[in-house]
């Protein structure tokens, strides 16, 4: 039987199922970004580091973004964040859409859309589910909002597809615009109470005069933290290059782009599973070691892709067993954050670990294009995801899964 939570005058299904579409919305243009790839650079004379590099500020704006948009969350309620950010996505789009020099790319697919995803993404939507849920649903939900961002990578890509090959790339961009601002009416059931959230169930003891400084200080301070946003790097690193450039490579190894754009699907299609078990096994297993065995699959199956010749067959398992790797770490990352500090600053510290991600992306997609403008492949790259793999999984081993010592109480905010 369901029941509304203290904080909410919706149901916990109502959250999760809004949660779940605004995470579906907003990750599903972002995912279809290398479909824009070769149309763009083909009708401007680009090359690909030009649009890698505005890709690339996205990751990093977004990441950058990130913490600001939580601490503010967390201070003030979700509901405006989530409006603004969306805002800010639609009209990057839009801006992308019209662009006719590097600088407009970067100030519409680097700068708004950046920005404005750190504001409406899946990241806000955990936080608010931290906030709102009981404690028992909140490792599924974690997994489902993950699962639903995927899905929108597994929905949009082949409708981005069609609407390039029929109404054209610069429309089909709008057309993803006007599907953003949808973000604004389903955010309501979202909307927290400023500084709401308590220490989830088997957390760390309540600190409800915490500062912001106290809370960062705190984290910053804690090992197992620091190994945690170091080892999300690579997460980052590996699915923004792989977003941006695959459909490229695939173009390059001979392949058509419907290829590129049913391989990126399928990554979605995948992850939506993987998310879900994730958020399932990180209720049953080890967190440390749930993600110590997704990085190292990751990098297993980025070797046997790279090393097999390229085919379709070939793409679409590796979408599968990828996929299924892909957000498969937010779970049990975020799961760890709340175990480690509790929900009060839940939305503002997985931000910042958010942000290493996004430092990882914004590398992943620059040197994609940068690289392969001087040497005509993606071959380094891809062995530098293999190794960074390793080392993730060798960083998240010493993690520590136990709330954060803290005194009962600390002494007021000034």
């Amino acid at each position: 039987m369901s029941t509304q939570t203290d904080r909410s005058r919706f149901s916990p299904e109502l959250i999760v199922l809004s949660g779940c579409l605004i995470a579906l919305i907003t990750f599903g243009p972002r995912a279809s970004a290398g479909l824009f790839q070769i149309p763009m650079t083909t009708e401007y004379g680009w090359g690909r580091d030009v649009f890698g590099l505005a890709i690339a500020f996205q990751n990093l704006l977004w990441g950058l973004g990130q913490p600001f948009a939580g601490a503010v969350a967390d201070r003030f309620g979700a509901l405006r964040v989530l409006c603004v950010g969306a805002l800010l996505y639609a009209a990057g789009l839009v801006v992308m859409a019209y662009a006719t020099t590097p600088g407009m790319l970067h100030l519409g697919a680097g700068i708004l859309i950046g920005f404005g995803l750190s504001g409406c993404s899946f990241n806000l939507v955990l936080g608010a589910f931290g906030k709102l849920l009981p404690e028992q649903w909140r490792p599924m939900a974690f997994g489902a909002g993950t699962a639903a961002g995927s899905f929108g990578q597994f929905l949009f890509p082949p409708i981005g597809n069609v609407l390039i090959s029929s109404i054209g790339w610069h429309q089909a961009l709008v057309v993803f615009a006007v599907s953003v601002l949808l973000v604004l009416p389903l955010s309501l059931t979202l909307a927290t109470r400023p500084n709401a959230g308590a220490a989830s169930q088997g957390g760390p003891a309540p600190a409800p005069n915490q500062s912001i400084r106290q809370a960062l200080s705190e984290a910053f301070q804690h090992r197992s933290y620091v190994l945690l946003v170091l080892g999300f790097f690579t997460c980052g690193f590996q699915l923004a290059f792989i977003t941006a450039h695959l459909p490229a490579y695939l173009k390059d190894a001979g392949l058509s782009a419907a290829i590129g754009g049913w391989t990126l699907a399928v990554i979605g299609l995948a992850n939506a599973v993987g998310s879900l078990s994730a958020g399932w096994l990180s209720t049953r297993m080890s967190k440390r070691w749930l993600l110590a065995w997704i990085y190292l699959g990751r990098s297993v199956a980025i070797a046997a892709f790279i090393l097999i010749p390229a085919s379709p067959v070939s793409s679409i398992a590796f979408g599968v067993s990828i996929g299924l790797l892909w957000l498969s770490t937010v779970p049990p990352t975020s799961s760890l954050v709340m175990l480690m500090f509790g929900t009060r600053y839940m939305a503002m510290l997985y931000g910042f670990a958010f942000f290493s991600h996004q430092v990882g992306g914004f590398l992943g997609v620059w040197l994609g294009g940068l690289l392969y403008e001087a040497y005509g492949n993606y071959t380094f790259v891809w062995w530098l995801s293999i190794a960074l793999g390793i080392a993730s999984a060798l960083i998240n081993l010493p993690i520590k899964e136990e709330p954060v010592e803290r005194a009962p109480s600390l002494q007021p905010a000034e």
